[in-house]
C-alpha cells in the first residue's frame, strides 16, 4: 500500500511474483487481523479496494524501519540518497504516511524503484 496499490489486480501486477492463491490468503489474513479493510468500490461493485485500518497505520514506523534497513542492505534499485533522506526525515515521513493513509490517498508514498539494484 506504500506503493499506492489498492486492488487485488494492482497487488498481483506489482512485480513481486506472488501467486493468486497466496495473495488471496495474505489479504484475508491481514483483513482478519484488522490490519486492512476491504471496501467495495462505489462505481463498480465487483471491484474491491483495500485500505489500511488504524491498526495497520500504526505499523507505519515498523514498516519504515524495515524498508530503510532492507534498502541499505539489499539491492533494491532505490538510490542511496533517497534512502538516507528517508532515514533523516523519519518523523516527517511518518506524519505524511499517516495523513495520506487516513485520507485514503491512492498516490504512492515512495519513489518508484525497479527492484533489480542500483
Amino acid at each position: 500500500m506504500i506503493r499506492g496499490f489498492r486492488t487485488f489486480r494492482e497487488f498481483q501486477e506489482s512485480g513481486e511474483g506472488i501467486s493468486t492463491n497466496i495473495l488471496t490468503d495474505r489479504l484475508r489474513k491481514l483483513e482478519g487481523s484488522g490490519i486492512i479493510a476491504a471496501e467495495m468500490e462505489k462505481v463498480d461493485r465487483r471491484r474491491v479496494n483495500y485500505r489500511l485500518t488504524e491498526k495497520g497505520i500504526d505499523l507505519a514506523p515498523v514498516l519504515l524501519e524495515l524498508f530503510i534497513w532492507g534498502a541499505r542492505h539489499e539491492e533494491t534499485g532505490l538510490a542511496c540518497a533517497t534512502i538516507e533522506k528517508m532515514a533523516k526525515n523519519r518523523q516527517q515521513l511518518l506524519a505524511e504516511f499517516r495523513r495520506r493513509w487516513r485520507k485514503h490517498d491512492p498516490r504512492p508514498l515512495l519513489p518508484k524503484f525497479d527492484g533489480r539494484g542500483v
